[in-house]
């Protein structure tokens, strides 16, 4: 596929000629006679509004206590006589951390969300208008999705973007700023809703790059999703051909999510990989559980309701245990030539999803 590196950012805020594989056949993915390429296919840059270099984004230090009181010791502790109602009453336990609309675990929930950076609106909704305004029509469309759940809104935000060119570090992805982030943050504390940061690694390190983004997982309201269809090896370019990730790697990724659940004792946290093909997850049964995360599978493809329904089935075929499912529709994409799909329609796939997305 005809590729360019120029870099030259189009009105939209994605660069110009800089093409996706994403055509949601569910196989292999990039042969002869595959659709041509979409709007939505299309890679942003480090020029895009809102993006830059991630700094500050360390591991958090913990606070040393030596557990030595004052010297001397109390009345209390001088006079075997005291009571219980002379010594200081016992702090009250905090509260443990909750999700966003209450409890700790995410299965009580339909998560429905949009996704996107801001300046590149071809990377999603999230990149178009008033962020609040967004949030508030996501709050609208959950409801219609909610069914035997309760609605949780979600805001997917690119966090690491893939990128046509090498960069500095030759890693081929760019970092949002943290002001950016953080921004993303206060809009989802604001509506009660839950913050992905989605990562498309180009050839960084993905477990690199979660980490990079600690001092964000440590809140409630936090979770990561995965595009390892722009996970590069050597010598591959984001755009030119499919990426991949494993079974053992995302277990990798689960594996240091759990531990950050387990350390700040927070409630269940999401770790959603997003898949257009088969071949994009490699040695699925590799795939493990962790405690304290929920792993979801969300289909990604494009087309008409029957060929997404085809790539459904392809993509949950033989799905290993303990794995939810997600969806993703696409307002422009899947309505060239056919029609969104309903909300009965998409709650009608079994499984039925956990976390519906909009791009």
């Amino acid at each position: 596929m005809a590729h360019s590196t120029s870099g030259k950012p189009t009105t939209d805020g994605a660069p110009a000629g800089q093409h996706a594989l994403r055509y949601g056949d569910g196989g292999g993915g990039g042969g002869s006679g595959t659709p041509p390429p979409t709007r939505r296919g299309m890679l942003s840059v480090a020029a895009a509004a809102g993006l830059g270099l991630l700094a500050g984004c360390g591991e958090e230090s913990a606070g040393s206590a030596s557990g030595a009181g004052p010297r001397g010791s109390t009345k209390a502790d001088r006079s075997p006589s005291a009571t219980p109602s002379e010594r200081s009453p016992s702090p009250t336990p905090k509260p443990r951390p909750e999700l966003p609309r209450g409890g700790r675990e995410l299965s009580r929930y339909r998560l429905v969300g949009y996704c996107g950076l801001p300046g590149a609106a071809a990377l999603g909704r999230l990149g178009i208008g008033d962020l609040d305004d967004q949030v508030r029509q996501i709050e609208k469309t959950a409801r219609a999705y909610a069914a035997d759940r309760e609605p949780q809104p979600v805001l997917e935000l690119l966090a690491t973007v893939a990128n046509s060119t090498a960069g500095p570090g030759g890693t081929y992805r760019s970092r949002t700023s943290p002001d950016t982030i953080r921004r993303f943050h206060d809009a989802a504390k604001r509506h009660r809703a839950l913050l992905l940061l989605n990562i498309q690694p180009g050839r960084a390190s993905v477990l690199g790059e979660v980490k990079a983004l600690r001092e964000w997982l440590v809140h409630p309201d936090v979770g990561i999703a995965l595009d390892p269809e722009w996970e590069m090896g050597p010598g591959e370019v984001p755009g030119d051909t499919y990426g991949h990730t494993s079974g053992q790697e995302l277990t990798d990724v689960a594996r240091y999510l759990s531990g950050i659940v387990d350390e700040h004792d927070l409630p269940q946290k999401p770790l959603v990989f997003h898949q257009v093909a088969v071949s994009v997850v490699r040695d699925q049964s590799g795939l493990r559980p962790q405690p304290g995360v929920v792993l979801i599978k969300s289909a990604d493809g494009i087309g008409s309701p029957g060929m997404k329904r085809d790539t459904w089935r392809q993509l949950v075929r033989n799905q290993p245990e303990g794995l939810r499912t997600g969806f993703k529709l696409f307002y422009e994409e899947d309505t060239e030539g056919s029609r969104l799909m309903t909300p009965e329609e998409v709650l009608a796939l079994r499984p039925r999803p956990d976390y519906v997305m909009f791009e």
